[in-house]
């Protein structure tokens, strides 16, 4: 497998190259492959920095190697082939690519079965993550009031994301209930919460998009980088990191940080990966 163009810096605003970004995704592969695999994978892709032209790009690529795993999946529009990143080979071959990871909340062998719950929190400016933690840790609890796990990471942009394993539900299902919580945050903080996505409703509060359940969507997966000005990850957070957040620069995590971080806590996302561990909807 060849790799190309390593000395080319895709961060300007602080040299990060391309070469910077395969030893990232190669010396973290351990604890990301397994969130990606057998999950159908989209690629936000920045191939000349963040930038420069950004793409989604669902379908397998072309020019794609046969010894990487694809899968058809159902679309609205017809069936379609998309990659499945299986292994440390499949991964650097999608890193040449330079790409942000989208998954869904799916496996790929039970399309109609949810295995995730996820909220993405997106705070609307001035509001930042520091609000973000504040929501989350409302929707933990509501969560563990019905028997579910949450766990958090960096959104790798300006939010956070919450995650749960969960079981024998639809993404359509899932996406209900997730609502359904949506609003009750709105109603419990009426003045930070919004469920809605209306632009014009979202300054200083936090956007609870619960709509990311919905079987055709899909959400930054865990470790993946972001294209955006610095090299930003999409960095799993422990709950008291979570409780402590006074600024925003505290839960802002670039590619160099999370070795070390893997090093303190391993996975903090790896309670996901246990099927014994997902909860049924209530």
């Amino acid at each position: 497998m060849a790799l190309s163009n390593l000395e080319k810096v895709l961060y300007p605003a602080t040299g990060f190259t391309k070469g910077e970004l395969l030893h990232y995704y190669a010396t973290t592969a351990d604890v990301l492959l397994p969130h990606l695999r057998d999950r159908p994978v989209s690629f936000l892709r920045y191939p000349d920095g963040p930038e420069g032209q950004v793409f989604f790009t669902k379908n397998v690529p072309p020019g794609t190697p046969e010894w990487v795993t694809t899968a058809e999946v159902r679309r609205s529009e017809g069936p379609a082939r998309m990659v499945l990143v299986q292994d440390l080979a499949s991964l650097m071959w999608a890193a040449n690519l330079v790409a942000e990871f989208h998954t869904h909340q799916w496996l790929v062998g039970a399309p109609d079965e949810a295995d995730r719950i996820v909220f993405d929190l997106d705070p609307g400016a001035p509001a930042t993550v520091v609000q973000c933690c504040e929501v989350a840790l409302w929707l933990r609890e509501r969560l563990a009031a019905d028997g579910i796990e949450a766990y958090a990471k960096t959104s790798g942009s300006k939010g956070l994301h919450l995650l749960a394993a969960v079981r024998g539900a639809t993404g359509e299902r899932v996406s209900e209930y997730a609502k359904e919580l949506a609003v009750a945050a709105e109603r419990a903080m009426p003045r930070l919460v919004v469920h809605r996505m209306t632009r014009s409703l979202r300054p200083g509060k936090v956007f609870v998009d619960w709509s990311q359940n919905a079987a055709r969507k899909t959400t930054a997966t865990p470790y993946t980088l972001r294209a955006r000005r610095e090299p930003l990850v999409s960095a799993p957070v422990t709950w008291e990191e979570v409780t402590q957040c006074r600024a925003a620069a505290r839960l802002a995590f670039r590619a160099g940080d999370i070795a070390p971080r893997v090093q303190d806590h391993g996975d903090l996302l790896a309670p996901l990966l246990d099927a014994g561990r997902a909860a049924p909807l209530p």
